[in-house]
């Protein structure tokens, strides 16, 4: 689990959980001493992945224009480009 966050064990009480979520925290449920889950706030979860509907979106949009179609590595060589090149 990451440092500086809130890790629980899955017994804990809905309010607590509930209280830590809507102060911005990731809440890590454990099962055995281990990370099994993490709970996010509605709006936390909706940020993470809208980006990634409205990317698919556009994929799909674009690929209905174009007959051009990027292979497995070709798609992950770019992705690592965009990552290692911030």
């Amino acid at each position: 689990m990451p440092e500086g966050t809130a890790g629980i064990a899955a017994a804990i009480k809905f309010p607590e959980i509930e209280m830590l979520v809507n102060e911005g925290q990731p809440v890590y449920l454990t099962k055995n001493g281990y990370g099994a889950m993490v709970v996010l706030s509605l709006e936390e979860y909706a940020s993470l992945v809208d980006n990634v509907e409205m990317k698919l979106d556009e994929a799909d949009r674009i690929a209905e224009t174009t007959e051009e179609r990027l292979s497995h590595d070709d798609v992950f060589r770019n992705v690592r480009s965009v990552i290692h090149d911030k």
